[in-house]
Formats: structure tokens, sequence, C-alpha cells
């Protein structure tokens, strides 16, 4: 399967959030279906949820499609 593929080539890191996001992206029995395709362990994918969902600082200001300071530098 393409899904365990992929999920064989990830970081540890990467492997829970992969596996907490398609247990979202499933719904109501997500993370039992996930856990038995991928070999996971619940808590696992729990803990993948819970990284997902922190609260983390957007470092874009609201209103710009680019964080401050990027592109080329003016001359002068």
């Amino acid at each position: 399967m393409l899904m365990q593929l992929h999920y064989s080539r990830l970081s540890e890191k990467d492997r829970r959030q992969y596996a907490a996001l398609e247990s979202l992206k499933l719904g109501h029995g997500g993370i039992t279906y996930i856990s038995r395709v991928l070999g996971v362990d619940r808590k696992t994918i729990l803990q993948g949820r819970k990284e997902l969902t922190m609260d983390l600082p957007n470092p874009i200001p609201p209103g710009r499609q680019r964080a401050a300071g990027g592109g080329r530098k003016k001359n002068g």
C-alpha cells in the first residue's frame, strides 16, 4: 500500500503526525483503522494529534502573504 511506503520513509515525528492527520481525515474510528493499517500504537496517534493541534505562533503577520524581510535586498 502506498500509505505504508510513504509512512516508512518519514522521521519519527513526521510518522506520528502523518498517522494523526490520516486518522483525523477519517473521523470516527480513524485512530483504530490507521493503527491497524500502519501498525502504530493508538497512543502514538493521540500524541501526534496533540502535536498537530498545539497553538503554534504564526510567523506571518495578518494581511501579508510572506514574512517581513523576504525577497531581494535593495541596493544602496
